[in-house]
C-alpha cells in the first residue's frame, strides 16, 4: 500500500466528498483509448504482465509473489477502494484485447492528494509513449479527480521513469523507504507536484 505524501494538505468536507464522488464515477475512456476498469476477467492478463520482471521489477506495490490468487485479491481490493472513493485500477488493452499495461491511482481524499503507479508491456517500452502517457495521466488526475497534490516514487535504478518524472516538472524531495507486499523494502526517489504548479508549467 502506498504511503501518503510528505506534504500534508487538509481537504474541507465538501472537497473530500467531491473527490470521493469523482473517483467512484470516473470514466476510464476519458483517459484514453483502450482503458478499462480492472475486472476479474483481466486477472490472467495482469498475471502474465507481472511475471515479466522487465515490467514488474521496478515496482514495489504489486501483489508478490505473483499468483492467480494474489492478483485476484489485488484486483478485489482495488474494486473496494474505488467504491470507497480512494483509488482506481485501470488496465490498458491492445488491439487484440490483451492486457498491455495498467495504471494504479491511490487517492487520499481527506488530504486532496493522489499517487500514480503503473507499467506497460516490455515490447511497448522505449517507443516514446511513456512520457506522453504520464503527462496525460497527471493532467487527468488533477482535473478529473480534483486533487491538489500528487506524489510519485521510482526505484533508485529506474532511470527511465526518473527521467520522465523529472521532465514532467515534478520536484524531487529526496528519498523514501517503501515496503513491498512480500515484506521487502526498497529505497526510492520521491517527488511531489501541486495542481497549481502543474497548470503553470503545462498550460501557460
Amino acid at each position: 500500500m502506498s504511503s501518503p505524501p510528505l506534504t500534508v494538505l487538509r481537504a474541507t468536507a465538501e472537497e473530500e466528498a467531491a473527490i470521493r464522488a469523482a473517483v467512484r464515477n470516473a470514466d476510464p475512456a476519458s483517459l484514453g483509448l483502450g482503458r478499462a476498469l480492472a475486472e476479474m476477467k483481466h486477472v490472467p492478463g495482469l498475471l502474465e504482465l507481472f511475471l515479466d520482471e522487465r515490467v514488474s521489477g521496478p515496482i514495489y506495490d504489486l501483489p508478490r509473489p505473483f499468483t492467480t490468487d494474489s492478483v485476484t485479491r489485488w484486483v478485489a481490493e482495488h474494486q473496494a477502494r474505488r467504491l470507497a472513493g480512494e483509488g482506481l485500477l485501470f488496465v490498458t488493452l491492445d488491439e487484440h484485447g490483451k492486457v498491455a499495461g495498467y495504471s494504479d491511482i491511490t487517492v487520499w481524499p481527506e488530504r486532496s492528494s493522489a499517487e500514480l503507479a503503473g507499467a506497460i508491456r516490455a515490447d511497448l517500452q522505449n517507443l516514446g509513449q511513456g512520457g506522453r502517457g504520464m503527462a496525460k495521466s497527471f493532467d487527468w488526475i488533477f482535473e478529473t479527480l480534483g486533487v491538489r497534490l500528487m506524489c510519485l516514487t521510482a526505484a533508485l535504478d529506474n532511470v527511465r521513469s526518473q527521467k520522465g518524472i523529472d521532465a514532467a516538472g515534478f520536484r524531487r524531495m529526496g528519498e523514501r523507504e517503501v515496503v513491498r507486499s512480500d515484506g521487502g523494502t526498497r529505497r526510492s526517489v520521491y517527488w511531489e507536484m501541486t495542481k497549481d504548479e502543474w497548470v503553470h508549467r503545462h498550460r501557460l
